[in-house]
């Protein structure tokens, strides 16, 4: 990942929804979907294989458990996300936590382990300041 140009836009931003395809290199079967809930905000991964057909780990997530900030909010894995993980043999996983942040012309995307035995942090900063032309649509960001 860390050798392919990464890309991210906003595909679409509707009332209680925003989809955001993450694409690496050619690779485009990632988009965060980012939607209202009744206490906050919810972070789920869509994932697809090459056909559009969604992977066997796909929409794994969660919801804030704190309000955050304007700029910042905190994903912890929610209990389906931990059941997909343990049914999927991705044990380590169950302890993810995502953060989106969004400071000046900086979209942060982020992903840290931290009660793993692998202790993971995973972090992605995107330029705003410097748009690009969007690639091609990502399945599931229509």
């Amino acid at each position: 990942m860390a050798t392919e140009p990464m890309v991210m836009h906003v595909a679409s931003c509707r009332p209680g929804e925003i989809r955001i395809p993450f694409h690496v290199g050619t690779d485009r079967s990632r988009t965060w979907v980012i939607t209202e809930t009744a206490t906050g905000l919810r972070l789920k991964h869509d994932h697809r294989q090459a056909d559009g057909s969604p992977d066997p780990v796909t929409m794994y997530g969660g919801d804030t458990a704190s309000p955050g900030s304007a700029g910042l909010q905190h994903f912890p894995a929610d209990a389906e996300s931990i059941a997909l993980f343990r049914r999927e043999g991705l044990d380590v996983s169950v302890h993810n936590v995502w953060a989106v942040e969004v400071e000046d012309d900086i979209f942060a995307y982020e992903l840290r382990r931290p009660a793993s035995a692998d202790n993971r942090h995973f972090r992605v900063e995107f330029d705003l300041s410097e748009p690009v032309p969007p690639p091609p649509p990502a399945w599931g960001s229509e």
